[in-house]
């Protein structure tokens, strides 16, 4: 059987616009708790909620903002990111998500490449001052204004305004199908691109992410992931007011001890993360202490979910519905997604079956043909989901979206006999040590069976007599004796075939991450190589 399948279509797909659906949700749940934001204590229903995203919608009208005009939004995770968000979809102004951990050079190109016409943004995070990074670039960018929240001109531009209606205000007509979201994807050559999102992509993404794990107006979705990212934007905000649930900001940043606390204060009926950050929250001192009896759901995405990590979120953490979810950011982001009622093996040994109105299906990366089930290939998807193409770089967008609108993602899977897929590793991540080709991922799932392994990446390093070697950069647990070679080598014997066992082993006490927790293998790669002399 070939490897190709679709998903449902009993629901139909939402053809409206953000703003339209929110008000609807807001028309049906006016007096339920929109949004809570715990560093404040600050709280909305979708009323309250509804009238803060007016009184910004029409305060960025009367700044000059129109339909199509770029609205950058520089920030953690804040209420007022989850505002903007809304007021710009609600007056057609193209929200560009600019990722926290950005420094002036990042900046100043997304901010050019976008042409953002007005900046949004905080005055500071961490170790980043906003404010003296914008000051450098500002300059030598197309932007006109800066909005800094929390200062008397974001104020200046929130004031309630009795006399005026938005309604009176926006002139112009809105479709579902026009641009309403830039993301910039991380790469990992060469400059960031610019996914370029319609209404259409991510209201039905986030509807059906929700509606697959059975959300209703009663849930309330702790969300620690970031919003400069689909997983808290899409998954997370669009997916909560689609169906008027609640949407729980526990932190700017992720805290594990903050979010476990949240989760038990707010009584949160689901929340979401990448497996780094529910290793971090099962870690957590006293984690056994915090109620959590109230979760019921979540969804696991970003990268590959140990086995071990899962059983503990269902047992431990109370989600008996967890779901894996997988995609990216050009497809909105989910193509395929695991189901509340699928077994364990499903929701740990997959990524899910196709989406509702989703195609999936894997080729040969060589020939482009499909492949037959159960055989590895590249994993390709089509449908409402797939982004417009990247801002003003057609190049690039046909190189990933072929003559038939298949997204070609560069992500290795294979399609079991019963349709649900498992991500293999990436075309550039696959190693092929003396002409075998090795897939890193199901190295690391049998590694972090060990008792001592708390995690573990497998990366390919040069050597000289196979072309690339494997390296394991393991994370001990607490107290447990480091691994070396040797040890990992008499773990394997007799489990793995002798070319899988790792000949470098690397005990570290974290990886190099991306802001939205993916695992930088091409740094590991660099930082090996030079460690061990490899050149």
């Amino acid at each position: 059987m070939k490897a190709i399948a679709g998903g449902e279509t009993d629901s139909a797909l939402l053809e409206e616009t953000i703003g339209a659906n929110f008000e609807r949700t807001v028309a049906a749940y006016g007096d339920r708790e929109a949004l809570v934001e715990i560093a404040t204590g600050r709280r909305w229903t979708y009323d309250e909620l509804n009238a803060a995203v007016d009184d910004l919608a029409i305060g960025l009208i009367r700044a000059g903002i129109a339909k199509g005009d770029r609205v950058g939004m520089w920030a953690p995770n804040c209420a007022e990111w989850t505002i903007t968000q809304y007021a710009t979809a609600k007056i057609g102004a193209i929200l560009v998500n600019i990722n926290p951990a950005y420094r002036t050079h990042e900046l100043a190109y997304v901010l050019k490449q976008a042409g953002v016409k007005m900046l949004v943004a905080a005055t500071d995070f961490k170790t980043s001052d906003y404010r003296a990074m914008v000051a450098e670039v500002v300059d030598e960018t197309p932007v006109e204004q800066v909005l800094f929240l929390g200062t008397p001109e974001w104020t200046a531009h929130n004031v309630h305004d009795p006399g005026v209606t938005l309604a009176e205000l926006v002139t112009w007509s809105l479709e579902p199908t026009e641009p309403i979201n830039i993301q910039y994807t991380s790469g990992t050559t060469g400059f960031p691109k610019g996914a370029t999102l319609s209404h259409r992509n991510i209201l039905n993404n986030g509807y059906f992410v929700t509606e697959t794990i059975n959300f209703a107006e009663v849930d309330r979705l702790c969300i620690p992931v970031p919003f400069y990212h689909c997983f808290g934007m899409v998954m997370g905000n669009l997916g909560c007011t689609t169906h008027g649930a609640t949407m729980v900001i526990p932190a700017p940043g992720f805290d594990p001890a903050i979010t476990l606390q949240t989760i038990q204060d707010e009584r949160c009926t689901g929340v979401y993360g990448v497996p780094t950050m529910f290793i971090a929250m099962q870690a957590a001192p006293g984690f056994a202490d915090y109620d959590l009896s109230t979760l019921r759901t979540g969804i696991m995405a970003g990268s590959p979910c140990p086995v071990e990590v899962m059983k503990q979120c269902i047992d431990d953490m109370h989600m008996a519905e967890v779901s894996i979810a997988y995609g990216m950011t050009e497809t909105s982001p989910v193509s395929t997604q695991t189901r509340a009622d699928d077994d364990l093996d499903r929701r740990t040994a997959t990524i899910g079956r196709a989406h509702p109105h989703v195609e999936i299906k894997i080729v040969d990366p060589v020939s482009g043909e499909t492949v037959e089930r159960g055989e590895p290939g590249e994993f390709c998807t089509r449908g409402y989901s797939v982004m417009l193409g990247y801002w003003e770089d057609p190049e690039k967008t046909d190189d990933a979206i072929d003559s038939d609108g298949w997204m070609h993602t560069g992500d290795l899977a294979v399609m079991r006999e019963d349709g649900y897929c498992a991500i293999v590793g990436r075309i550039k991540d696959m190693v092929i040590r003396g002409g075998e080709n090795i897939y890193p991922r199901e190295i690391e799932e049998f590694l972090y069976t060990h008792p001592d392994v708390e995690d573990v990446q497998v990366i390919g390093v040069p050597d000289q007599k196979y072309g690339e070697e494997l390296c394991a950069w393991i994370r001990m647990k607490s107290g447990a004796t480091p691994l070396d070679a040797a040890a990992v080598k008499e773990f394997a014997t007799g489990k793995l075939a002798h070319y899988k066992v790792p000949r470098y082993v690397l005990v570290v006490d974290e990886f190099p991450m991306t802001v939205t927790g993916k695992v930088r293998k091409i740094e590991m790669r660099e930082e090996t190589t030079r460690r061990l002399g490899l050149g």
